[in-house]
């Protein structure tokens, strides 16, 4: 669940000395790196996390077990520094970091929901991929044609490395969308789900950000699906989508003028920082007297 995705590695995480961006020959990640790669994808990160709290019992256990509105910062490293890995760090590193999120995520259970349930896991996963498709289609216009099938396919690693059963998510491009399409129709947000959006959306942590907080709010409502933004609340106008659509279309011809090699330089550099943050928090973890007893949170 997207509350504990910056759940500590284990104390033996390597803290890197340089940057070097890792391969793998044994899983093929070369379309989920490609799209993982685009910084535009960011934008719909706000629609991402708002469509998992729309399902009931991930809200519930964001509000029960998540400490988003008083870390909201730390929260959206930990789950980037997550992605991050698994997209673009050596195997044994994504399997290193999906092990420490199961143990965090078996301490989160509730009424109804539970942190490992793979129903839940395949939704989050969705979600991320939803979200990364729908820059690369809608917002950047480019033809997905193959790649959204190998996309689709190559993103299942993602709740893989947390344990989600095989077979478990979308088989197939047409099975993702219609599980897509299907949950947007039957999701109702509830009144827990609409609290956690305000803290997203209204943090007051984050206050201090002023322009940027307001433009996000601005993209992440208008990028959400028309039923799930009226279940929220959150007001919006046919002259509001007009003017984001303006901006967003404009944003990205300027966007695709920007040569790819220098759209991705920045990720060598990402991945060294989140192995640094992801020890880091392993070095912080060991360090605490309730780590080897499983009760800490």
């Amino acid at each position: 669940m997207t509350s504990d995705a910056d759940a500590p590695a284990p104390a033996d995480a390597p803290a890197p000395a340089a940057p070097p961006l890792a391969a793998s020959p044994a899983v093929d990640r070369r379309v989920l790196r490609l799209l993982a790669s685009e910084p535009a994808v960011m934008l719909a990160a706000g629609r991402a996390l708002l469509l998992q709290v729309a399902h009931p019992r991930i809200a519930q256990g964001v509000a029960d077990h998540s400490d988003l509105r008083n870390r909201p910062l730390d929260r959206l490293f930990g789950t980037l520094d997550f992605l991050t890995i698994v997209a673009f760090g050596t195997e044994e590193e994504a399997e290193r970091m999906g092990r420490a999120i199961r143990r965090m995520h078996e301490r989160i259970t509730g009424p109804g929901y539970s942190g490992n349930d793979p129903a839940l896991q395949v939704w989050v996963n969705a979600t991320l991929i939803d979200a990364a498709l729908f820059v690369y289609e809608d917002v950047l216009r480019r033809p997905s044609g193959d790649l959204a099938a190998d996309y689709i396919d190559q993103a299942r690693f993602v709740a893989d490395v947390l344990g989600c059963p095989p077979g478990a998510q979308p088989a197939d491009l047409a099975a993702f969308r219609a599980y897509v399409d299907g949950m947007v129709a039957s999701l109702d947000v509830t009144e827990t789900g609409r609290e956690v959006a305000r803290a997203v959306l209204w943090s007051r942590k984050l206050r201090w950000l002023g322009p940027a907080l307001w433009l996000n709010r601005f993209i992440t409502t208008g990028l959400l699906p028309e039923r799930i933004r009226d279940q929220y609340g959150l007001p919006w106008s046919a002259r509001k989508d007009r003017i984001l659509w303006f901006l967003l279309r404009t944003g990205a011809f300027f966007y695709r003028l920007v040569p790819g090699r220098l759209r991705r330089a920045g990720i060598p550099l990402m991945l060294w920082t989140s192995r640094r943050r992801v020890a880091r928090r392993a070095r912080k973890f060991a360090a605490r007297p309730d780590a080897g007893t499983g009760t800490g949170t």
